[in-house]
């Protein structure tokens, strides 16, 4: 069924894509009930901005067969949506987090600001300014380029510094993700010249964790009394799923639940937006295992904000990638086919594996089959061997196995899908531009998106 769903959603594209979205609305759109997707004119209170970092619709084909039956998003297809930025076709997460969050292009690598240099306000800010409180998490450094899009305005995604100093005199109330580096002072292993943010985050009203168990212990944060939580769970990025501690990162769908926990006590509403940031890094490394691994995670955390989502009817999920990375392709190599599900035995990814090899790499065979479970050609051990890049060369193996195909090392300009559960989200059917997502996400929350 979800399949004819998204064929409607698709066909109709070219049509709905001349439809202007207004950027707030006095009146909601008439009631219509879809599948599993509640009354299309009801009032919603809350937001939940799901991206999926550099996934496309065949990262969505390979996932499931990986997963080996349909994912929780599919029966949810609404539509799709350009990506360029305004100065190249193919985006950066900048600009794309930009656009997705602000509804203005910009320059590759800017954050927050349009192409003269202009503040822009953001779908979180315009949250804010109506009275509800927000989040953001990602499973890279919380400064890294999406989430910082939301919430700060700087030249370059690179000074992540200053993205660190904006959150903490800003106005978000809940910040997971990895990066204490960017809020410590060099003194102490950080980055920061002077300052140490995270005690100055305390001293303003945030509660700090950095263990899975804290995190899970700090659902009882006030939010209607102006407490905060800041989690920052590793120096640098989180781990890739493959590689996480269970006992000390928390998961990117506890994450999202005990964001969802805070935020929810906030009357007024929140506007919380959750990243999947490794399935990008996993595209550009074109290792397919740790995409898809990493595209389960962030399912557990989509299942999570619709579960909540169901019971609270009126909340909006939305689940949409800033770009494709990769090319990533459905059926390629030697062993073309679906055979991604092969991926589930591989334990490792393509750069840790790389680093088990010995120096005249003359163990390859043995240690790459140790972390695969695939058996490899004499002809794959000496294209690893002879490579100048194995990480690449150990992936593109991998992957050929599992009959995923990549085009390139970096983004790519391909259209990418939007799904969307909950009341309002026929909204997004049809084929759109990433500036009208939170356009469209204004409208439907009622608040002032005045770019």
């Amino acid at each position: 069924m979800f399949k004819k769903i998204g064929a409607v959603a698709l066909s109709t594209g070219l049509v709905l894509s001349a439809v202007s979205v207004p950027v707030f609305a006095d009146k909601p759109e008439s009631p219509g009930k879809g599948k599993g997707n509640g009354y299309g004119g009801k009032k919603i209170d809350n937001i939940i901005y799901m991206i999926p970092d550099g996934f496309s619709g065949d990262y969505a084909s390979n996932y499931r067969v990986y997963k080996g039956e349909d994912a929780v998003w599919d029966e949810h297809l609404k539509g799709m949506f350009t990506t360029n930025s305004a100065n190249a076709d193919v985006t950066d997460s900048a600009a794309a987090g930009t656009a997705m969050a602000s509804g203005v292009k910009t320059n590759n690598g800017v954050i927050g600001l349009d192409p003269e240099g202009n503040e822009l306000t953001t779908i979180l800010d315009a949250s804010e300014e109506a009275g509800k409180s927000s989040g953001l998490v990602a499973t890279s450094t919380i400064t890294h380029a999406t989430p910082a899009s939301f919430a700060t305005n700087v030249e370059s995604r690179n000074n992540q510094t200053e993205i660190a100093r904006q959150y903490i005199s800003g106005e978000v109330d809940v910040l997971l993700g990895g990066g204490q580096n960017m809020f410590l002072p060099e003194t102490e292993g950080g980055n920061q010249e002077e300052l140490n943010l995270i005690e100055e985050a305390q001293e303003s009203g945030f509660t700090y964790t950095e263990t899975r168990d804290e995190l899970l212990d700090s659902t009882d944060i006030d939010v209607e009394e102006g407490e905060k939580l800041l989690g920052l769970f590793a120096e640098e990025a989180l781990s890739p799923e493959l590689h996480r501690d269970q006992t000390v990162e928390p998961s990117l769908a506890e994450m999202t639940e005990v964001s969802i926990e805070v935020l929810e006590q906030d009357k007024d509403g929140f506007f919380l937006m959750v990243e999947g940031s490794q399935i990008d890094w996993a595209g550009h490394a074109n290792d397919a295992a740790w995409a898809m691994s990493d595209v389960a995670a962030f399912e557990d955390a989509v299942e999570a904000a619709i579960d909540f989502a169901e019971q609270d009817g009126k909340t909006l999920v939305i689940v949409a990638g800033d770009h494709d990375t990769g090319g990533m392709t459905t059926g390629s190599g030697a062993y073309a086919g679906l055979n991604a599900d092969i991926l589930n035995q591989v334990t490792a990814t393509g750069d840790f594996i790389a680093t088990q090899l010995n120096e005249d790499r003359s163990n390859t065979k043995e240690i790459v089959e140790e972390y695969t479970n695939l058996t490899i050609t004499e002809d794959e051990v000496q294209s690893i061997q002879d490579a100048s890049d194995a990480v690449l060369a150990i992936n593109r193996v991998v992957s050929d196995h599992a009959g995923i195909g990549w085009t390139s090392t970096n983004h790519t300009g391909a259209d990418i899908p939007v799904y969307a559960y909950g009341p309002q989200s026929e909204k997004f059917v049809g084929f759109y531009d990433n500036t009208d997502l939170p356009k469209i996400m204004a409208n439907a929350l009622r608040v002032n998106l005045k770019n």
